[in-house]
């Protein structure tokens, strides 16, 4: 029997100069909206990790790439297929607002955190929406 392990995934909350937050509607959420990301490769830091899936998805360079929190999803079925993943979010800065997506992006918005929450988002990204705006992170990024 082969053995399966958990996937270690980077997600990034990003936020552009007027305080708006990045949000996107991939093919492998089922049709909610989530924040761009990926798995890390073997060998790539978690920082390197995060930077090099936005360049991939929507051509976002990051900076002031800080961590936000860990999450875990656990054969979840917003998920497209069954996956086990350990997912570490990160919050930061993106001086750039002209988003180039890849073929897993179907959607992208700019809106501001209260404008994210009026949309279907998976649950993974309403728990880091909220915990940014309880942690009032906006504040160090726009000061």
């Amino acid at each position: 029997m082969q053995k399966h392990f958990p996937l270690t995934t980077v997600g990034a909350l990003v936020v552009n100069s007027r305080g708006q937050i990045l949000i996107v509607r991939t093919t492998k959420w089922r049709g909610t909206w989530g924040v761009p990301g990926g798995k890390v490769e073997w060998g790539e830091s978690l920082i390197d990790a995060v930077i090099r899936e936005f360049q991939e998805e929507v051509g976002l360079e990051l900076t002031q790439v800080r961590f936000a929190l860990l999450q875990e999803a656990v054969l979840d079925p917003q998920f497209f297929k069954e996956a086990h993943f350990i997912m570490v979010n990160y919050y930061a800065l993106s001086t750039q607002e002209t988003i180039i997506p890849n073929e897993e992006i179907e959607a992208w918005a700019w809106v501001t955190p209260q404008e994210a929450m009026e949309y279907p988002l998976n649950t993974y990204t309403r728990i880091l929406i909220e915990d940014y705006l309880h942690q009032n992170i906006a504040q160090l990024y726009l000061n």
